[in-house]
């Protein structure tokens, strides 16, 4: 009898372990792309030290690689609170930051996903910063001294994210909302305001005018008073010579010689006649 030959296994084993052994390198090495950060957890651990940009290693089979994005990141997140009078103020922040990729790690342990960082810690501590700014001055100060607000809230929305891994590059007032009972004062104040301002201008106005009445009103009596000192000292001559002319007609004696001022009283240049010759005239 022939005995039949079976066909080997060894070749289809060889190439499972072939296969098996491709996968394994395949999934031994993990690239780290530039922007990223990974955390490698073994048996759902994660282990210290982050891994940065590059090709690193990992246990296969038994290790995973969570990768996060360490680029900037834009979230808006809106905020509320009471001034320091007690006013309502709501505002809306454009929050501009990143990761920091040394402490992905402890990121991973007790925040998780990028989703959870931004729900859990960022929009809570831009309302706490939010809070902190605004109770230090009032409703109508958070609005003009707008840059002063950013400044304290930026400065207590830095120290409070720090600690969590989270580097802040920018933030934003996107809207900066107050109650309509405040408007409606804003507004009321401010045509107050005009309303006072046009007084005070009308005030002056008058002012200025009356004062003008008065230059006038002195220029007028100034003009008046020289008018009458001119005709005063030109009847004095007339007199004079009045006189002069009488006593020569009942004497028979010579005409005097008058001096005369000519022109006006401060460029007059003196001269002498004989009145007889006036009179004779």
């Amino acid at each position: 009898m022939t005995r039949q030959s079976t066909p080997s296994l060894q070749p289809l084993i060889g190439g499972i372990i072939a296969a098996l052994l491709v996968v394994i390198s395949f999934n031994s090495f993990v690239v780290i792309n530039p922007g990223q950060a990974g955390v490698l957890s073994i048996l759902g651990k994660a282990r210290d030290g982050a891994l940065l940009e590059g090709i690193h290693f990992k246990p296969p089979l038994v290790s995973a690689v969570d990768v996060y994005d360490v680029t900037v990141q834009k979230f808006e997140v809106p905020a509320q609170s009471a001034t320091k009078d007690l006013q309502d103020l709501s505002a809306s922040f454009a929050i501009n930051f990143r990761l920091d990729p040394v402490q992905v790690v402890t990121i991973r342990r007790t925040q998780g996903t990028l989703q959870n960082i931004v729900s859990k810690i960022v929009a809570p501590q831009t309302q706490e910063s939010f809070k902190i700014a605004a109770a230090k001055r009032t409703v109508e100060q958070a609005i003009t001294q707008r840059s002063e607000l950013k400044e304290d809230f930026d400065n207590a929305l830095n120290s409070r994210l720090e600690k969590y891994g989270i580097i802040v590059l920018d933030t934003s007032v996107i809207d900066l909302n107050f109650s309509p009972e405040f408007a409606k004062a804003v507004e009321d104040k401010q045509i107050a305001e005009q309303k006072a301002q046009r007084a005070v201008y009308i005030a002056q106005e008058a002012e200025q005018e009356a004062q003008a009445d008065i230059n006038r009103a002195k220029g007028k009596a100034e003009a008046q008073r020289l008018l009458a000192e001119t005709l005063k000292a030109q009847g004095g001559e007339l007199v004079l010579q009045k006189e002069a002319i009488e006593a020569w007609k009942q004497g028979g004696a010579q005409m005097p010689k008058v001096l005369v001022m000519g022109g006006d009283s401060n460029s007059s240049v003196p001269f002498l006649f004989n009145l007889g010759d006036v009179a004779a005239q």
